[in-house]
């Protein structure tokens, strides 16, 4: 089986440890590829390519439009190869090949929607009460790392390598180790396309050594991470000394409120569909369900009834709503997290259990009877296990909403308008959504409050998260200061 390679300055290459690392289909246990394993020296030479291109080879003063064209050509040649690219996807992580679809078409919208941004105007004039023409331009920020995790390979690689390419930055992008296969595609379409030598560049191998490196070189002049919130802070903390940007999008434990007026069936399968797409390995999936009290006992029933609806299966399969989790560890660790509940007290109601055979399938679990200091009401799982937590009044609602560290994502059930926003201004939270979930748009900021992060992407917020404002002011009539007697 054939290495696949990282890709630096215009060039595939292996990595200069010869270290390989095999890639696991996780419905299967089969290996399906081979990547190289990069190290320090790797991603110095990414990095020192990507300052080259910016500071020396004129990617500083490239144009809007040219970086929109290329931006284009890759969301049509990405597009041309769609069907392609969702099936590697679910090979790779596991998730529902209909997911996965979706994913590639919203990483070529991203690839679009960036493309037109670029163009459009940047930045402001404004009057002083001097004889001054003042204004703010925006310039790129210059070389940033891009570190993306297992759970969206893709499409959350495309938002940010969008973003910072339309930007004028040049890029260095870091995968997740266990699912670098459809970026690692993305970058033989790169290629093909021709982007200019050492403007956007991969690198392969594992968080604590490349990360470690992007976190401290001062050649990087941002980082742009998805990931969790421990990792994001090691990020912060060795940054800090080069006053490195940054951009953490980090953990989550959203709340899902629900009240007794809510539309029951929207708001059941809702429940279902915020913390079991994807298998429950999404930053802001509602993994806490927030009900009042007088229609508990009538909504986890119908919870436990329609939960048997979910097909699990390998994600290839179309009618698989639910695959297997990314990997052996991520289902060790979900596991745990079962034992860890129990052992607090709460109630296991459905689930919880390794599915017997081949793949890392996990039965969806719902835990009751909680308290919202138990572990597993406080801790992102990352995976299938939905928490249920029950209210009286409307304050006591908020309270648990805002109950944890995190503050990405957050939802509410009504059919009160008022109260529905009246909650949703005081959810502490990013990302928020009225009788709905899951919703993302390109257009969008997307991030979070608290230890959720720093930062945004998507949207012109993403857009703005790779530029700096410079102030620029103008003499329109030069003449001596006056500040020195005659």
């Amino acid at each position: 089986m054939d290495v696949k390679n990282m890709y630096i300055d215009g060039q595939w290459m292996l990595g200069s440890s010869g270290k390989t690392r095999n890639i696991v289909n996780p419905a299967t246990e089969e290996m399906i590829a081979v990547v190289t394993e990069g190290n320090v020296d790797d991603v110095k030479l990414a990095i020192e390519a990507a300052h080259r291109a910016f500071y020396e080879d004129g990617w500083m003063e490239s144009k809007a439009r040219d970086r929109a064209e290329l931006l284009l050509r890759l969301a049509n040649r990405l597009e041309e190869s769609a069907e392609e690219f969702a099936k590697l996807e679910t090979l790779n992580n596991g998730k529902a090949i209909n997911e996965s679809r979706y994913d590639v078409i919203d990483a070529v919208n991203q690839f679009r929607y960036y493309a037109g941004l670029a163009t459009k105007p940047h930045g402001q004039v404004y009057d002083v009460p001097d004889d001054v023409q003042a204004m703010v331009v925006t310039e790129a920020i210059g070389v940033v790392a891009l570190i993306t995790p297992w759970n969206y390979p893709l499409v959350m690689a495309t938002q940010k390598i969008a973003a910072a390419i339309a930007a004028g930055c040049t890029v260095v992008v870091k995968p997740a180790s266990v699912t670098p296969l459809t970026v690692i595609k993305l970058f033989e379409l790169i290629d093909q396309l021709g982007f200019p030598k050492g403007i956007i560049n991969l690198v392969l191998g594992p968080g604590a050594t490349i990360g470690n490196e992007i976190s401290v070189n001062p050649l990087v002049d941002k980082i742009s991470f998805t990931g969790g919130t421990e990792t994001g802070v090691e990020i912060a903390q060795k940054a800090a000394p080069t006053m490195k940007r940054l951009s953490l999008e980090l953990g989550g434990k959203s709340p899902l409120v629900v009240f007794e007026d809510a539309d029951f069936e929207a708001a059941v399968e809702y429940a279902l569909y915020a913390i079991f797409a994807n298998q429950g390995q999404v930053c802001s999936a509602g993994s806490r369900l927030i009900v009042q009290e007088s229609l508990y006992n009538r909504f986890v029933e119908q919870l436990l009834i329609k939960v048997k609806k979910i097909k699990i299966g390998p994600g290839i399969e179309e009618d698989t709503l639910m695959g297997p989790l990314v990997s052996e560890a991520q289902l060790k660790n979900v596991l745990g997290y079962v034992e860890i509940g129990l052992n607090e007290g709460a109630t296991l109601l459905c689930g919880g259990k390794r599915i017997e055979g081949r793949g890392y399938f996990f039965e969806p679990a719902i835990f009751t009877d909680t308290t919202p200091n138990m572990r597993i009401v406080q801790e992102e799982i990352f995976g299938p296990v939905l928490v249920i937590q029950k209210f009286q009044t409307e304050e006591e609602a908020i309270r648990l909403a805002n109950g944890t560290r995190f503050g990405l994502a957050g939802g509410v059930f009504t059919s009160d308008s008022a109260r529905a926003m009246r909650v949703i201004r005081k959810i502490r939270a990013g990302i928020t959504w009225i009788n709905t979930y899951h919703n993302t748009y390109n257009e969008a900021p997307w991030g979070g409050f608290k230890m959720s992060g720093i930062g945004r992407d998507l949207g012109t917020y993403g857009f703005g998260q790779f530029v700096e404002p410079k102030q620029i002011n103008l003499k329109l009539n030069v003449t001596p200061a006056g500040w020195l007697p005659q």
